[in-house]
């Protein structure tokens, strides 16, 4: 029998504490926050989900979801709510809601709000191929550049592709984030 995993009260809200199967309210749970970057929920970050990641992102107009890139996993993407903006492959899609996008292992990609509120994106990902050198990379791409979510050098380290913006850093939800 799989047991219960514990919920901890944090600063900044619930976090799993333990292994385990868990029920936790998205509003409840510990966010994590950065100007420019918007908001995300990593369920199952304390310890890592071993097998998939899930995490609820709210980006505001213009905010990247991450920097453009590439994974050795599949990762899926689910518009909760608002418009957004795909850029995979080099090209630019709208996205709307309840709009479903898979990307296949070694697809290049991110999503970056748009319209005129926050929009709310459910993110799955494998991490079979997580740890290591080769779980993927951030790719230069014209449109992610415009859009303020490419790097300029190709490279395989998140702190290289991510140095020009501020740390996530842990927060409560907030009113608004999430549709009622």
């Amino acid at each position: 029998m799989v047991p219960e995993a514990p919920l901890e009260p944090t600063d900044s809200g619930l976090v799993q504490a333990g292994e385990g199967w868990f029920v936790v309210n998205a509003r409840e749970a510990r966010w994590r926050y950065a100007e420019g970057r918007g908001g995300v929920c990593p369920f199952g970050d304390e310890p890592a989900f071993p097998q998939v990641g899930v995490n609820l992102f709210v980006l505001g107009p213009s905010e990247p979801m991450g920097m453009y890139h590439w994974e050795a996993d599949q990762e899926d993407f689910l518009v909760l709510s608002g418009e957004a903006l795909l850029i995979i492959e080099g090209e630019e899609r709208r996205l709307r809601q309840w709009d479903f996008v898979h990307c296949p292992a070694g697809t290049k990609h991110i999503i970056v709000g748009a319209g005129d509120v926050p929009c709310a994106v459910l993110a799955v990902g494998a991490r079979e191929h997580q740890a290591g050198a080769d779980w993927g990379g951030y790719t230069v791409d014209e449109a992610a550049l415009r859009q303020g979510a490419g790097v300029e050098q190709e490279t395989t380290e998140p702190k290289e592709a991510y140095a020009r913006f501020p740390k996530r850093e842990p927060t409560h939800y907030r009113d608004g984030w999430l549709p009622s």
